[in-house]
């Protein structure tokens, strides 16, 4: 084994929480059992990835087969990345039939003839889901083993999702062997990043249900109450007012827990309107502005802003109907037919 793959499966192992290591290993498959047991898993992480160095060292383990197991860690730990949503089209609706092998050789072959030096890796996993691990070279020097691309793409849908390395200049190499592998024709990225991808698949697979605002504030009743009952009525029509928030939260975000976005923005664009006496705007033209959002919990924290006194309950549904706008941001942009950034095939 040379000394690039020994110190991969070096470094992959002391990323692993300790308690997780044999499991992974165990999914690994590389280790026989023997060799497993062989380890003491309780001694510290540092010996414990020499003592895996060493049996992978017994076993000629490759850079191929270290690479196996980083797939397998960021399977597992996916959320330590950032993943972006891309969407693919073509003309017409009709289905294909999806055959793997051609995909994994038409996406090598796309990819190897634009860069010689890339290292491919394909695993599948249940959910007809193809994680793909790309490390990325120069045309003068080897690939980088800790500079990757993650791509997760589900046959037979549109969607795909990206991790990208830190090479920006090969994201265009990436998408156009998407595109020919997979038989689409052109590929674009959605407004959508997270470190959860399962919420990301949930959003854009329409896994998750969400109501849609049909209330709006109440006006305000005057009352006139007696001194001696201020204090009562407050509370009663403190509780009740918590009460309205929670039941219309509820019908707006539905009852189970949120999609873990946490990146959204807006491009908005509207007419100024002002006095005209005023003479603001010599022109009419729109006013425009990008509108951005981003927290750990995107769409939870939204969901919170009325509990907590920060907003009126029901938010507006510019806040609430996140997931669907996203859902439909590339239909309304094709009617405008603005694509910016769209990477086509030949």
């Amino acid at each position: 084994m040379d000394e690039i793959a020994a110190e991969f499966i070096r470094r992959t192992v002391l990323k692993i929480p300790r308690g997780e290591i044999k499991t992974l290993l165990q999914k690994w498959g590389f280790l026989s059992e023997t060799q497993l047991q062989a380890i003491n898993f309780h001694q510290i992480k540092e010996n414990i990835s020499l003592d895996v160095v060493q049996l992978c060292e017994e076993n000629s383990a490759d850079i191929k087969q270290a690479a196996v197991l980083d797939i397998i860690y960021n399977y597992v730990y996916s959320n330590k990345r950032v993943w972006s949503v891309y969407q693919m089209n073509k003309p017409g609706e009709e289905t294909e039939f999806f055959d793997i092998s051609d995909f994994k050789k038409k996406f090598k072959r796309q990819l190897r003839s634009a860069l010689k030096n890339v290292t491919i890796n394909f695993r599948e996993y249940e959910d007809n889901a193809i994680w793909i691990r790309i490390a990325w070279g120069t045309p003068y020097t080897k690939p980088n083993q800790y500079k990757t691309s993650y791509v997760v793409y589900h046959s037979q849908t549109p969607y795909v999702f990206v991790s990208a390395s830190v090479l920006k200049s090969n994201l265009p190499l990436l998408c156009q062997a998407l595109v020919v592998a997979s038989n689409y024709h052109e590929i674009r990225e959605m407004e959508l990043r997270s470190r959860s991808l399962n919420s990301l698949k949930d959003i854009v697979f329409k896994r998750y249900s969400q109501a849609f605002q049909s209330y709006y504030p109440r006006p305000l009743e005057d009352r006139k109450v007696s001194p001696e009952s201020t204090d009562l009525r407050v509370i009663q029509e403190n509780k009740n007012e918590k009460e309205r928030i929670q039941r219309v939260n509820r019908e707006v975000f539905g009852e189970g827990p949120q999609p873990k976005l946490e990146f959204a923005q807006y491009k908005l664009e509207t007419m100024f309107k002002s006095d005209p006496k005023m003479n603001v705007l010599d022109k009419k033209e729109p006013f425009r502005c990008l509108v951005k959002f981003s927290s750990p919990h995107l769409l939870e924290s939204l969901k919170s802003l009325a509990l907590a006194g920060m907003a009126d309950a029901p938010l507006s549904p510019l806040l609430t109907c996140i997931p669907q706008k996203a859902r439909n941001y590339f239909k309304i942009r094709e009617k405008k037919g603005l694509f910016p950034g769209s990477f086509v095939s030949p």
